[in-house]
Formats: structure tokens, C-alpha cells, sequence
């Protein structure tokens, strides 16, 4: 984005809106494909990201990077699908529309009907997107820029590196992303207001990935409902991510707005599982007790969890950690609570004007794992799509049921 503002020239440092830098970034973003357009998607709805006087102009004019990407042309699209599924593409489907419907950065989707009649959602990776990441993994501009984006500062940036890479190096697995698909459709079985499409395996492969046609309203078109529809609907997003983390121990590290599909009754639709992460087996006893200690307002029991979680040891550095952490948590602390654009904005401001800390006179700064990167990434998105529902909702008491459900309440919270 550095070198999109000074190619854009004057007009990225004196336009109060930015309105011509950011639609030069979009233009620039939008002809590459992997990673670059990737971070364009992330700039495009996380808060915090871009300076607030310019946020509007770029989300405008980042947001088409969102399902709009560059598309690959219906002939090479037939031409991946029957490579990896073994026959023509009329044997496979009865109809397959060879326009897409969305396009992101890995792969396309299109519209099709099985033999058995059967509506699906076709996705196919663009050709020779692989090549086209690892090449942009080998870039030493793009990985710097990879990690300044999805990386706290305090993350090694060498082992920040190594996971953003093993991370995007899984998202071009679709079998891989089938199986946490299914995982996930597991884990919230039986949940009325939470559904994953099903997964269509005799016609999926490494690069094409079928799963059952799913309907349902855009964040955008949902906020603008009433504010009983938008609390549902903001509870079983908490409800989804949290039950992942806490009770299953695994998250799906990329809350694109693109990624949920609103239905009627607070349900939700959640969509593409490339981007999947489990949570350290060290990290899940703290974790668990910090929402505990959260959901019955025990401030002492929570900063004891956090430190334990961070690996901090007081001094300056582990004292605004322990804090930082904790604002993090006033959903939870202050639930109901609104959680709204200012707030996620805050919270990443904060974290910038931490890295002050890293040379911490006493000496009390520790290297954060790298497993923390994407609960980073998840985190600001996450809280950036909750923001744009804009309204109060009680996630303390969500918190209850399910971790009640699961026996991983404690004494105190029963």
C-alpha cells in the first residue's frame, strides 16, 4: 500500500477523503491476483487500517475486491474442472453456468444443477493461481507487507512469515477446505440458527470444490434491518466463532463479510473453510478461563489468565499487555454491549501505539507465538463485521449456554 499511495502521488498525502488514491489502490490490487488482492480485501473492511478521514473512500473502492476479483475465462475454468474431475463438464452437471457469481482472490464461483437435480455452488481455483503465490511468497516486498498487515508487532517476523505462508499455502488445498468444512458442520450440529453447506465430495478435488447452493442476505443489506434482527444475527456470529475456539479448539481465520449469508430468525449461512487454524493446546485452558473469568466480571482471574495465555511477566510491557487484552474483552465484561466502528478502531490504534514497548527499559518485552497472528487477524475483522451490524447484544450470555452446554463452565459461573 506504500508503494500504491506514492505512485498515486500528491493526491494520497493532501486529499482529505483519498477518493483518487483509493480507487488507483483498487485498480492496482484488483489486476493481481493471490496475496496483493488479498490484503486489498482486508483493507477494505477491517477498521482501523487506513486513517479514519480516508476510511469511507477506501472501502468504497475496496470493497469491489471482495467478490469481484479478476475472473478466469469460461474456457479455462471448463478446462481445470475436467483435469481434476475426470470427465466433460456435461457429464458432471446436468446445467453449469459459465458466468461466475463471486471471484476472490483463489478461485471463482459458479451457479450449477447435479444430475440428481440438485442446485450447487461451484468453486474452481483460477489457473495458475498457485504459481502466482508462491510467487508472491518468494516476493521480499509482498511477505514484509503480508506481515505488517496480519501481524501484531511483537510477532517474530520470521515465524510470522512462516505462518501467513502456511496458512494461504492451505487455502489452495480444497480438500483440505472440504474437510474443514465438514468439521465445522459438526461442531454446530444440531444448531438451528448456524448452517454450513454440505459438500458434494464425487464432485470435488484438489482445485474444485462443490458444495450445496446457499441464499441469504449481504452484512451489507442486513444492516439496514431492524435492530431485533441485526442482535440475532450479531449473537450467532459470537456464537459460531466462540464455540469454535473454546469448545473445538479450531477457527476459521478469515472473517471476510462476504464469508456469511443473513436468513430470517437470526441464521446464519458461514461459507468457505480455506482458512482454517487450530488453537494450541497450551493456549485453550488460558483462553477458556479468561472468557470465564469475563462472563462473571472477575477482573484478577482474567488478567492471571491473560498473562498466563501472553507469557508475560509484568514489568511495563505485560502490565499495558494484560491491558490491552482486557479491552479487548469489554464485550464480555460490559455485555450487553454495542459493539461499534469507534471501539474496533481504538482497539487497533492501541495495538500500533504499543510497539513502543518493544524496547521496554526494564526489559519486561516477550515475543508473542505465532500462533497469535491470525486470532489477531480473526479478532479485528471479526469485531470490524460485528461493527457494521451496529447494535447491542448480550454476548456474555451467549457465552453461557453453549460453553454450559459443553461442561466448561466453573464454579463461579454456573
Amino acid at each position: 500500500m506504500a508503494g500504491v499511495g506514492a505512485r498515486a502521488g500528491a493526491g494520497f498525502v493532501l486529499s482529505k477523503s483519498g477518493v483518487d488514491a483509493a480507487e488507483y489502490a483498487a485498480e492496482v490490487l484488483g489486476t493481481l491476483r493471490g496475496l496483493a488482492a488479498k490484503v486489498g480485501q482486508t483493507l477494505s473492511y477491517v477498521d482501523g487500517l487506513v486513517p479514519e478521514a480516508q476510511r469511507e473512500s477506501y472501502e468504497r473502492a475496496l470493497s469491489k475486491l471482495r467478490d469481484k476479483a479478476p475472473r478466469s475465462s469460461s474456457s479455462a475454468i471448463r478446462k481445470v474442472i475436467e483435469e481434476e474431475l475426470g470427465a466433460p463438464i456435461e457429464r458432471l452437471f446436468a446445467s453449469f453456468d459459465p458466468e461466475p457469481f463471486a471471484s476472490a482472490s483463489i478461485g471463482q464461483v459458479h451457479r450449477a444443477r447435479l444430475p440428481d437435480g440438485r442446485a450447487v455452488a461451484v468453486k474452481v481455483q483460477h489457473p495458475g493461481i498457485a504459481l502466482a503465490v508462491e510467487s508472491d511468497l518468494k516476493n521480499a516486498g509482498i511477505a514484509e507487507g503480508l506481515v505488517a498487515t496480519f501481524a501484531p508487532k511483537g510477532v517474530d517476523p520470521k515465524a510470522a512469515y512462516d505462518e501467513v505462508a502456511k496458512r494461504f499455502r492451505e487455502e489452495l488445498d480444497y480438500e483440505l477446505e472440504a474437510q474443514h468444512q465438514r468439521d465445522f458442520a459438526g461442531f454446530h450440529a444440531g444448531d438451528a440458527k448456524i448452517s454450513i453447506p454440505g459438500v458434494i465430495a464425487e464432485r470435488s478435488s484438489r482445485r474444485v470444490l462443490t458444495s450445496e447452493l446457499s441464499e441469504g442476505l449481504s452484512l451489507e443489506q442486513a444492516a439496514t434491518l431492524s435492530e431485533t434482527e441485526r442482535r440475532a444475527w450479531a449473537e450467532t456470529l459470537w456464537r459460531f466463532v466462540f464455540k469454535g475456539n473454546l469448545v473445538h479448539g479450531m477457527f476459521n481465520a478469515d472473517p471476510h463479510p462476504g464469508n456469511y449469508l443473513f436468513r430470517p430468525d437470526g441464521a446464519v449461512t458461514f461459507l468457505d473453510f480455506g482458512c482454517v487454524q487450530p488453537i494450541a493446546k497450551e493456549s485453550v485452558a488460558p483462553a477458556r478461563a479468561m472468557h470465564r473469568a469475563a462472563i462473571d466480571k472477575q477482573e484478577a482471574e482474567f488478567a492471571g489468565a491473560a498473562q498466563r495465555l501472553l507469557g508475560t511477566h509484568g514489568g511495563e510491557y505485560g502490565t499495558r499487555a494484560v491491558a490491552y487484552v482486557r479491552r479487548c474483552f469489554e464485550p464480555m465484561f460490559n455485555s450487553p454491549f454495542r459493539l461499534s466502528r469507534e471501539y474496533t478502531t481504538g482497539l487497533f490504534t492501541e495495538l500500533r501505539e504499543m510497539k513502543r514497548l518493544m524496547w521496554a527499559k526494564d526489559g519486561s518485552f516477550v515475543m508473542l507465538p505465532p500462533s497469535m497472528l491470525f486470532l489477531n487477524r480473526l479478532q479485528f475483522g471479526f469485531y470490524s463485521v460485528l461493527a457494521r451490524l451496529d447494535v447491542s447484544a448480550d454476548y456474555a450470555a451467549v457465552e453461557r449456554r453453549f460453553l454450559g452446554e459443553a461442561g466448561l463452565l466453573g464454579p463461579t459461573s454456573v
